[in-house]
């Protein structure tokens, strides 16, 4: 073989090898909710090699002046992913992006999603979230756990304009013609909850604040608070709900039954061991989990979450006059 056949030879080889080592781009289906609103609806559980991270939901908005989009997913692949995807559906550019709260599978997709200029809206106290310890250690973590999905390439893409809702709670725009309403739920699940409500279709995007068809991850949210933005949920009248994590809900008010019936259990549970001074391992252990422990992502989740909740029950006890 000549020296230049050799070279070609190393040149195609090299560029085989760097496509197999590339991860393929995942295809998305838009699934239509109504005659403005399509969401992305992401696997069961919680995130893995084997979904590659696609474990959440996001959504977008076609207006007549762009594209309003609600959550960016858990990998830069995924955020490009969705422009392909709502390309296949509108011509339209994405003009922003409001992010509902910035754990990792609801914002890594930033860095692709909003490459072409779209500006991205968060709550203000995001920004705190965003230079904390856990947001870089989730970092490191996922860079191991969804390689290579998540590698040393990906960005914690911050906002453009960090949302100050004052003491109303919501910020109203228009867009198109459209009208939407950003509203504050934060200190529920995160500090910086918001909710997106697409007023001409009654159609609210709710972040992690609603799961379907899974046990929500609670950890260390206020599930006081929680409770409250559920209460803000059903206040809305949506008639379609957009979870966080599972399918779209066209009865709200009953599908939130699962969440509300288990912070009310979990905050049942754990404040009674609190009052009677029981340790949490052996608080744990005598509680009767059979009505959830068949919903998926107990045995991911309900540790954790009794954990915090047994935490937060404590600091309530504490703050009693």
């Amino acid at each position: 073989m000549g020296t230049a056949m050799r070279r070609l030879f190393l040149m195609a080889s090299l560029a085989c090898g760097a496509a197999h080592a590339a991860p393929a781009l995942p295809k998305l289906e838009a699934v239509k909710v109504s005659p403005h609103v399509y969401y992305f609806r992401g696997a069961a559980g919680m995130a893995s090699k084997e979904n590659r991270g696609f474990m959440s939901n996001a959504g977008f908005v076609v207006t007549p002046a762009g594209v309003v989009v609600f959550d960016a997913l858990a990998t830069p692949a995924l955020g490009k992913a969705m422009r392909a995807a709502i390309a296949q559906v509108t011509p339209q550019p994405v003009k922003t992006i409001i992010v509902s709260h910035y754990h990792a599978d609801h914002f890594y997709g930033l860095q692709t999603l909003a490459a072409d200029g779209a500006q991205v809206w968060a709550h203000r106290n995001a920004q705190a979230t965003l230079r904390s310890d856990f947001t870089r250690a989730r970092l490191a973590e996922r860079r191991t756990s969804l390689a290579p999905w998540v590698d040393q390439h990906t960005e914690l893409r911050p906002a453009d304009r960090w949302l100050d809702l004052g003491a109303a709670k919501v910020l109203k725009f228009t867009l198109g013609g459209m009208r939407f309403a950003v509203i504050d739920a934060g200190g529920a699940h995160t500090q910086e909850d918001l909710m997106l409500l697409v007023e001409d279709d009654g159609v609210l995007f709710a972040g992690d604040l609603f799961f379907t068809g899974r046990l929500p991850f609670v950890g260390e949210a206020d599930s006081k608070a929680w409770l409250l933005a559920l209460d803000k949920i059903n206040a809305s009248r949506p008639a379609v709900v957009i979870p966080g994590h599972g399918a779209a809900s066209a009865n709200p008010v009953a599908d939130l039954e699962l969440t509300r019936s288990y912070l009310l259990f979990l905050r049942e549970q754990m404040g009674n061991a609190v009052a009677d001074m029981v340790p949490f391992e052996e608080a744990y252990r005598a509680v009767d989990w059979r009505k959830f422990e068949q919903v998926p992502a107990f045995k991911e989740a309900n540790r954790l979450n009794a954990y915090g909740t047994y935490l937060l029950m404590e600091r309530e006890s504490l703050a009693k006059p």
